[in-house]
């Protein structure tokens, strides 16, 4: 559990802070990737699962298309917890549909995770917002540079940043990715970047492959039971007792 200081606090308690969750199911590398089973669970569930342990969110909102493919999704998502909402916009312009649901719900702050880090660590999300919060930034994040695993990924931004990069961001790579274009104008964004203390990007822990799959089906077999919403601290120690398990998925890092 993360315990906000009184700055924090202050400045959380007239902002409106929603998680949107990106997820689809046409992953080119992985296809239906989100729905896959990890002891007996989608890999989706176990994402949202742990997102709603942040201390730092009032809204969780799930954003997906509007294909026939991805009702599955949604459906999925609305008999697991019908207080996440669940918001369909574009297929291929995901800066489009964050934009437009950030509108619907009036969100003052967006924490950006996506669907495939079904190891997503709550504390350090709620750390990243923190930073947001105290620093007065316009974006913050844990990965540029990136010092954590790659699959612990928490992005924070602001409305306002996130409509003035709708508008003024063309590409195809900024419009599928959501946040090049305020990472790639740091003399008109105000970034900030939250560091660990020791350099563990070299970790893979995001589902693109088969591989990282059966990585983290490993690790929630070792895991999950004890605990449902297991740390990265844990996930650290069982590595460090079996550091043969990060060899499973080394081959596509």
């Amino acid at each position: 559990m993360v315990i906000m200081d009184a700055q924090a606090k202050g400045e959380k308690e007239n902002n409106n802070i929603c998680v949107i969750v990106q997820a689809r199911m046409g992953s080119v590398r992985l296809p239906g990737k989100v729905m896959k089973e990890i002891l007996g669970k989608p890999l989706l569930i176990h994402v949202l699962e742990r997102v709603k342990r942040m201390e730092t969110k009032d809204k969780i909102v799930l954003a997906t298309t509007t294909l026939e493919e991805d009702n599955t999704i949604a459906e999925t998502v609305k008999d697991y917890d019908k207080a996440i909402t669940i918001y369909r916009g574009s297929s291929h312009d995901v800066l489009d549909r964050y934009y437009k649901a950030a509108v619907h719900y009036k969100v003052d702050t967006i924490v950006r995770i996506t669907s495939d880090d079904p190891l997503i660590d709550p504390k350090v999300s709620d750390m990243v917002v923190e930073t947001f919060l105290k620093n007065h930034c316009d974006y913050c994040c844990n990965n540029m540079p990136r010092t954590y695993p790659y699959g612990l990924d928490t992005e924070v931004f602001s409305f306002e940043s996130l409509e003035r990069t709708w508008k003024e961001a063309h590409t195809p790579h900024e419009r599928e990715h959501v946040t090049p274009y305020m990472r790639e104008n740091p003399d008109t964004f105000r970034l900030l970047n939250v560091q660990h203390t020791t350099d563990l990007s070299t970790l893979r822990w995001s589902v693109d492959y088969p591989e990282d799959l059966a990585f983290v089906t490993e690790v929630y077999k070792r895991l999950y039971y004890q605990n449902p919403v297991f740390s990265m601290e844990d996930i650290l120690d069982v590595l460090e007792k079996e550091p043969w398990l990060a060899k499973i998925n080394e081959v596509v890092s």
